[in-house]
Protein backbone atom coordinates (compact mmCIF):
# COMPACT_ATOMS: atom_id res chain seq x y z
CA UNK A 1 0.00 0.00 0.00
CA UNK A 2 1.18 3.42 -1.03
CA UNK A 3 2.06 5.92 2.29
CA UNK A 4 -0.46 8.34 1.37
CA UNK A 5 -2.94 5.51 -0.20
CA UNK A 6 -6.50 7.59 -0.85
CA UNK A 7 -5.56 10.88 0.89
CA UNK A 8 -6.53 14.20 -0.17
CA UNK A 9 -3.69 16.57 -0.30
CA UNK A 10 -4.19 20.51 -0.75
CA UNK A 11 -0.69 22.55 -1.06
CA UNK A 12 -0.69 25.98 -1.32
CA UNK A 13 2.73 27.32 -3.67
CA UNK A 14 2.36 24.14 -5.77
CA UNK A 15 3.35 25.26 -9.22
CA UNK A 16 7.08 24.89 -9.33
CA UNK A 17 10.46 24.18 -6.15
CA UNK A 18 8.98 23.07 -3.07
CA UNK A 19 5.68 22.91 -3.86
CA UNK A 20 5.50 20.80 -6.76
CA UNK A 21 8.35 18.26 -6.23
CA UNK A 22 6.57 17.16 -3.07
CA UNK A 23 2.89 17.06 -5.27
CA UNK A 24 4.64 14.63 -7.34
CA UNK A 25 5.95 12.53 -4.20
CA UNK A 26 2.63 12.77 -2.49
CA UNK A 27 0.98 11.64 -5.72
CA UNK A 28 3.76 8.83 -6.37
CA UNK A 29 2.38 7.42 -3.32
CA UNK A 30 -1.47 7.72 -3.73
CA UNK A 31 -2.51 11.04 -2.81
CA UNK A 32 -5.20 12.97 -4.59
CA UNK A 33 -3.39 16.48 -5.24
CA UNK A 34 -4.75 19.86 -5.49
CA UNK A 35 -1.73 22.42 -6.27
CA UNK A 36 -2.76 26.33 -5.75
CA UNK A 37 -0.92 29.48 -6.94
CA UNK A 38 -1.43 32.70 -7.81
CA UNK A 39 -0.73 32.41 -12.05
CA UNK A 40 -2.73 29.77 -13.61
CA UNK A 41 -0.47 29.64 -16.72
CA UNK A 42 2.49 28.23 -14.09
CA UNK A 43 -0.66 25.98 -12.47
CA UNK A 44 -1.08 24.69 -16.25
CA UNK A 45 2.52 23.38 -17.23
CA UNK A 46 2.70 22.38 -13.91
CA UNK A 47 -0.03 19.97 -14.20
CA UNK A 48 1.32 19.76 -18.21
CA UNK A 49 5.04 18.98 -16.58
CA UNK A 50 3.11 16.11 -14.13
CA UNK A 51 1.24 14.19 -16.86
CA UNK A 52 4.22 13.64 -18.80
CA UNK A 53 5.37 11.16 -15.81
CA UNK A 54 2.21 9.57 -15.82
CA UNK A 55 0.55 12.06 -12.56
CA UNK A 56 -2.21 13.58 -12.30
CA UNK A 57 -3.12 16.99 -10.32
CA UNK A 58 -5.29 18.67 -10.34
CA UNK A 59 -5.04 22.92 -9.63
CA UNK A 60 -6.81 26.29 -8.58
CA UNK A 61 -5.64 29.66 -9.15
CA UNK A 62 -6.03 31.65 -5.77
CA UNK A 63 -3.99 33.72 -3.51
CA UNK A 64 -3.29 32.69 -0.50
CA UNK A 65 -3.25 36.15 1.38
CA UNK A 66 -6.65 36.72 0.17
CA UNK A 67 -9.60 35.11 2.49
CA UNK A 68 -12.15 34.83 -0.03
CA UNK A 69 -9.76 32.67 -2.35
CA UNK A 70 -8.74 30.86 0.54
CA UNK A 71 -12.53 29.65 1.19
CA UNK A 72 -13.24 29.35 -2.14
CA UNK A 73 -10.15 26.82 -2.88
CA UNK A 74 -11.07 24.73 0.18
CA UNK A 75 -14.95 24.71 -0.41
CA UNK A 76 -13.79 23.38 -4.35
CA UNK A 77 -11.71 21.10 -2.61
CA UNK A 78 -14.01 19.64 0.05
CA UNK A 79 -16.99 19.70 -3.35
CA UNK A 80 -14.70 17.17 -5.02
CA UNK A 81 -13.39 15.03 -2.94
CA UNK A 82 -15.21 15.42 0.51
CA UNK A 83 -12.24 16.36 3.00
CA UNK A 84 -8.59 17.60 3.02
CA UNK A 85 -6.76 15.23 4.79
CA UNK A 86 -3.06 17.23 4.65
CA UNK A 87 -2.63 20.89 4.29
CA UNK A 88 1.00 22.06 3.50
CA UNK A 89 1.68 25.27 3.55
CA UNK A 90 4.33 26.24 1.20
CA UNK A 91 3.37 29.07 -0.66
CA UNK A 92 5.93 32.03 0.23
CA UNK A 93 7.72 34.71 -1.28
CA UNK A 94 11.47 35.93 -0.52
CA UNK A 95 13.38 39.59 -1.24
CA UNK A 96 16.25 40.63 0.00
CA UNK A 97 17.39 43.09 2.07
CA UNK A 98 18.28 44.53 5.82
CA UNK A 99 15.92 45.79 8.32
CA UNK A 100 16.88 49.33 6.88
CA UNK A 101 16.77 48.68 3.84
CA UNK A 102 13.34 46.73 3.21
CA UNK A 103 10.61 49.17 2.36
CA UNK A 104 7.28 48.67 3.58
CA UNK A 105 5.79 47.25 0.37
CA UNK A 106 8.00 44.14 0.66
CA UNK A 107 7.44 44.17 4.65
CA UNK A 108 3.77 43.99 3.94
CA UNK A 109 3.86 41.65 0.90
CA UNK A 110 6.54 38.98 2.71
CA UNK A 111 4.09 39.32 5.70
CA UNK A 112 0.94 39.24 3.95
CA UNK A 113 1.54 35.93 1.79
CA UNK A 114 4.45 34.05 4.00
CA UNK A 115 2.32 34.59 7.92
CA UNK A 116 -1.27 35.62 6.82
CA UNK A 117 -1.54 33.26 3.65
CA UNK A 118 -0.32 30.19 6.20
CA UNK A 119 -2.83 31.47 8.77
CA UNK A 120 -5.80 31.93 6.44
CA UNK A 121 -5.63 28.48 4.71
CA UNK A 122 -4.70 26.80 8.30
CA UNK A 123 -8.00 28.45 9.67
CA UNK A 124 -9.84 27.47 6.87
CA UNK A 125 -8.98 24.03 6.42
CA UNK A 126 -9.15 23.18 10.28
CA UNK A 127 -12.51 23.06 11.22
CA UNK A 128 -13.18 20.09 8.50
CA UNK A 129 -10.27 18.55 9.84
CA UNK A 130 -11.78 18.34 13.01
CA UNK A 131 -14.93 17.63 11.97
CA UNK A 132 -13.55 14.33 11.14
CA UNK A 133 -11.39 14.45 13.79
CA UNK A 134 -8.38 13.62 11.51
CA UNK A 135 -5.64 15.90 9.98
CA UNK A 136 -2.17 16.70 8.82
CA UNK A 137 -1.22 20.43 8.52
CA UNK A 138 2.49 20.79 7.14
CA UNK A 139 4.02 24.74 7.62
CA UNK A 140 6.89 25.69 5.01
CA UNK A 141 9.32 27.31 7.87
CA UNK A 142 12.81 27.34 6.73
CA UNK A 143 15.88 27.02 8.66
CA UNK A 144 15.47 30.88 8.69
CA UNK A 145 12.98 30.50 11.34
CA UNK A 146 14.71 29.04 13.73
CA UNK A 147 18.01 31.03 12.94
CA UNK A 148 18.56 34.50 11.49
CA UNK A 149 20.92 35.15 8.41
CA UNK A 150 22.06 38.49 7.35
CA UNK A 151 20.00 40.88 4.22
CA UNK A 152 16.93 38.69 4.88
CA UNK A 153 15.24 40.57 7.75
CA UNK A 154 11.72 40.31 6.55
CA UNK A 155 11.78 36.93 4.96
CA UNK A 156 13.37 35.97 8.60
CA UNK A 157 10.71 37.39 10.44
CA UNK A 158 8.14 36.05 8.58
CA UNK A 159 9.27 32.34 8.99
CA UNK A 160 10.02 32.76 12.65
CA UNK A 161 6.35 33.91 12.96
CA UNK A 162 5.52 30.89 11.37
CA UNK A 163 7.53 28.54 13.75
CA UNK A 164 5.52 29.82 16.63
CA UNK A 165 2.32 29.95 15.06
CA UNK A 166 3.26 26.11 14.29
CA UNK A 167 3.60 25.72 17.81
CA UNK A 168 0.34 27.45 18.47
CA UNK A 169 -1.76 25.37 16.25
CA UNK A 170 -0.09 21.86 17.63
CA UNK A 171 -0.88 23.00 21.42
CA UNK A 172 -4.62 24.03 20.34
CA UNK A 173 -5.22 20.90 18.29
CA UNK A 174 -3.34 18.68 20.82
CA UNK A 175 -5.72 15.37 21.29
CA UNK A 176 -8.32 15.92 18.33
CA UNK A 177 -6.48 13.99 15.61
CA UNK A 178 -5.32 16.83 13.92
CA UNK A 179 -1.26 17.19 13.33
CA UNK A 180 0.55 20.73 12.93
CA UNK A 181 4.16 20.25 12.21
CA UNK A 182 6.99 22.32 10.40
CA UNK A 183 9.53 21.77 7.88
CA UNK A 184 12.44 23.75 8.15
CA UNK A 185 14.82 23.30 4.81
CA UNK A 186 18.22 24.61 4.19
CA UNK A 187 19.36 26.42 1.24
CA UNK A 188 17.59 24.49 -2.29
CA UNK A 189 17.91 25.95 -5.30
CA UNK A 190 14.28 26.54 -6.46
CA UNK A 191 13.09 29.37 -8.76
CA UNK A 192 12.32 31.62 -6.02
CA UNK A 193 16.16 31.34 -4.12
CA UNK A 194 17.90 31.37 -7.53
CA UNK A 195 16.50 34.61 -8.20
CA UNK A 196 17.47 36.07 -5.35
CA UNK A 197 21.22 34.97 -5.96
CA UNK A 198 20.73 36.78 -9.36
CA UNK A 199 19.48 39.76 -8.00
CA UNK A 200 22.92 40.36 -5.71
CA UNK A 201 25.21 43.04 -6.13
CA UNK A 202 27.70 39.36 -6.50
CA UNK A 203 25.86 36.77 -7.38
CA UNK A 204 28.61 33.94 -7.70
CA UNK A 205 29.57 35.46 -3.64
CA UNK A 206 25.94 35.27 -2.35
CA UNK A 207 25.58 32.05 -3.80
CA UNK A 208 29.16 30.80 -1.78
CA UNK A 209 27.82 32.52 1.40
CA UNK A 210 24.66 30.29 1.50
CA UNK A 211 26.59 27.58 0.60
CA UNK A 212 28.92 27.88 3.07
CA UNK A 213 26.87 28.17 6.03
CA UNK A 214 25.98 24.08 5.15
CA UNK A 215 28.48 21.51 6.76
CA UNK A 216 27.83 18.96 4.01
CA UNK A 217 29.40 21.10 1.48
CA UNK A 218 26.01 21.32 -0.68
CA UNK A 219 23.11 22.91 -1.37
CA UNK A 220 19.73 20.42 -0.85
CA UNK A 221 17.07 19.15 -3.35
CA UNK A 222 13.53 19.80 -3.79
CA UNK A 223 13.19 15.93 -3.46
CA UNK A 224 14.85 15.90 0.03
CA UNK A 225 12.47 18.25 1.07
CA UNK A 226 9.61 16.70 -0.61
CA UNK A 227 10.51 13.22 1.28
CA UNK A 228 10.62 14.56 4.69
CA UNK A 229 7.22 16.17 3.98
CA UNK A 230 5.63 12.67 3.29
CA UNK A 231 7.40 11.19 6.36
CA UNK A 232 4.90 14.07 8.27
CA UNK A 233 2.07 13.91 5.91
CA UNK A 234 1.70 9.85 6.81
CA UNK A 235 -0.48 8.08 9.42
CA UNK A 236 1.61 6.57 12.10
CA UNK A 237 2.98 9.87 12.94
CA UNK A 238 0.55 10.33 15.38
CA UNK A 239 2.64 11.58 18.27
CA UNK A 240 4.48 14.09 16.31
CA UNK A 241 3.56 17.96 16.39
CA UNK A 242 4.87 20.91 17.03
CA UNK A 243 7.71 19.83 15.48
CA UNK A 244 10.37 21.64 13.38
CA UNK A 245 11.77 19.43 11.80
CA UNK A 246 14.99 20.31 9.93
CA UNK A 247 16.68 19.08 6.29
CA UNK A 248 19.07 22.07 6.47
CA UNK A 249 22.43 20.07 5.66
CA UNK A 250 23.43 20.90 9.25
CA UNK A 251 23.08 24.79 8.81
CA UNK A 252 21.10 24.53 11.95
CA UNK A 253 23.60 22.76 14.09
CA UNK A 254 26.26 25.20 13.58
Amino acid sequence: MALLDEKVVLITGGSKGLGFATALEFARNGATVTITGRGQDALDGACAAAATQGITLEAIQGDVSAEADCRRTVDAVLAAHGRVDVLFNNAGVLFAGNTWETTPEVWDLTMSVNVRGTWLMSRTTVPHMLERGAGAIINNCSVLGLKACPGAAAYNTSKGAIAQMTRSMSLELAGTGVRVNAICPGTIVTPMVADVFAGAPDPAAAEAFFLSQHPVGRFGTEEEIAKACLLLAQDGMDFMTGSMLSVDGGWGAR
